[in-house]
């Protein structure tokens, strides 16, 4: 009943009239019953692409080069308004040329799949188009955001939930957040003086490339070095996932040392901090209660629609004093509700979209559990997929032992370089053995992987397992293809 039976009866009427030709839709004069028609065919759009993309039958990809797309479609922005129909053929074209990141057989990216009530929610921010810098303009979204990231600060160990967070564009601003509060924490008066006033001030970030986790001895050693130089260390990320191995750094061993000198302790955990939600997979980030801070990028691991990204900080109030600028026209003093409702002058941002609602609903959707149970399926196709290649022909790990994320890095060696003696010209080879077989991928629209060099290795592939929909089979299915695409090579 209601607006279902009214959408119903206007897209009967307007059905066949032309309405596509005229662009009036909402806020012109009666556009209701126009907007409800087009937009029910937008939805028609998107209801046809989702199921598709979770058809094993269909490509990943339907590959063109830039400038072949280019010239298929006329993507060039004109001064006369288009048809509602060519704005439809647009919504169309999009799709069709589109990475179906929802595809269970995409692994290229930390962040995959596609969550129906995560894309739901997505929708309904979009609809509502707010602002989250106060509770004036954003009342429900903001209670969301103070609800869920008290959770996960108790989730991280801190004591009842207490301290301070955000959620920003991504990892690498959280990241940023993280190291201003740490600069304004040793030294708050750079925030007026700037940073002429204040030390030559050192961040450390260090991982062995053997392993990828940080030595907690180089760490010291570092340290003292600085010091003995005249610099400040007031800064060290730990990783609680790195991006290319996977890796954990140990985190007890690190927050010694960052006590033993006084330095602030971030965790980096935009890929790993999601384990946190696995009883099985947490001993992981043992010791991230800790830390100062910690990134968490739920949009990864936890497959929430792009972007969501949290900072966690353990002190309450810091940010507001470090990043507050007293916007008058927003932050009034005077107003008639609990001013620590008003979060955006605690951002460099202010303006911030609206990225808590999609955690959130997911969340209330699967509970703790429905998460946990996501994680460690995921990591259980990826130790599968350790196991089948390890000592499988024609395979190399790229470093030894069971990987502790999802990340499984390897080498595919086609028979033609397998039993080259001259190890320099097999390395050569296998350098250019990656890049085509990704080439080929892509080509035929079969799968997604990833590859890099990293340090003296040569191109690699680097899988990684992040989406829900994935299978045992779709694992097979990977090594099968590379093996298909790379075997005259």
């Amino acid at each position: 009943g209601g607006i279902g039976s009214k959408l119903c009866g206007m897209l009967g009427k307007e059905r066949g009239r032309g309405w596509r030709r005229r662009g009036n839709l909402l806020p012109a004069t009666d556009g209701d019953t126009k907007t409800m028609t087009f937009l029910q065919e937008v939805v028609d759009i998107l209801l046809a692409y989702i199921v598709e993309s979770f058809d094993r039958e269909t490509k990943v990809i339907d590959f063109h080069y830039p400038n072949e797309l280019l010239q298929m479609n006329n993507w060039e922005l004109q001064d006369e308004p288009a048809t509602l129909d060519d704005i439809l053929i647009s919504c169309r074209a999009t799709l069709k040329y589109a990475i179906k990141t929802a595809h269970p057989r995409y692994f290229n990216q930390l962040s995959t799949g596609l969550d129906m009530v995560g894309l739901a929610a997505d929708w309904l921010t979009s609809t509502a188009n707010t602002n989250m810098f106060t509770y004036e303009v954003a009342p429900v979204f903001v209670l969301l955001e103070y609800v869920t990231l008290k959770k996960m600060r108790e989730i991280i160990g801190w004591t009842d939930g207490r301290g301070d967070g955000i959620f920003s564009p991504g990892g690498a601003i959280s990241n940023m957040y993280a190291m201003l509060l740490a600069r304004f924490k040793m030294f708050p008066e750079v925030k007026e003086k700037g940073m002429s006033s204040v030390p030559r001030l050192v961040a450390f970030t260090l991982f062995s490339l053997c392993s990828g986790k940080l030595i907690p001895a180089d760490l010291e050693r570092r340290i003292l070095e600085a010091k003995q130089k005249g610099f400040v260390p007031f800064f060290v990320s730990a990783t609680a996932g790195t991006t290319v191995y996977g890796a954990f750094d140990p985190l007890i061993a690190i927050s010694d040392i960052c006590k033993k000198y006084n330095i602030w302790m971030h965790v980096d955990g935009a890929w790993g901090g999601s384990l946190l939600m696995s009883r099985r997979h947490r001993w992981k980030l043992d010791g991230v209660e800790r830390a100062n801070s910690v990134t968490w990028n739920p949009h990864k691991m936890m497959s929430v629609p792009l972007q969501c990204s949290a900072l966690l900080v353990r002190e309450e109030g810091l940010m507001q004093n470090c990043n507050q600028m007293h916007a008058c026209y927003l932050f009034q003093q005077d107003k008639h509700y609990d001013l620590s409702y008003d979060t955006g002058d605690k951002a460099l941002q202010c303006g911030r979209h609206v990225d808590i609602f999609k955690l959130w609903l997911m969340w209330r959707a699967k509970g703790t559990i429905g998460f946990e149970a996501q994680i460690d399926k995921c990591l259980e196709l990826s130790e599968y997929l350790y196991n089948k290649i390890k000592d499988r022909e024609g395979y190399e790990m790229v470093f030894d032992g069971k990987p502790q994320h999802t990340n499984v890095c390897f080498w595919y060696l086609p028979p033609g370089i397998r039993y080259m003696e001259d190890k320099e010209e097999r390395k050569k080879h296998l350098h250019k053995v990656a890049p085509v077989i990704k080439a080929r991928m892509m080509e035929y629209g079969t799968t997604m992987v990833s590859y890099q060099p990293q340090g003296d290795k040569v191109n690699f592939f680097r899988m990684v397992i992040s989406n829900p929909a994935a299978t045992f089979e779709d694992i097979d299915f990977l090594i099968e293809e590379i093996e298909r695409l790379g075997q005259d090579l």
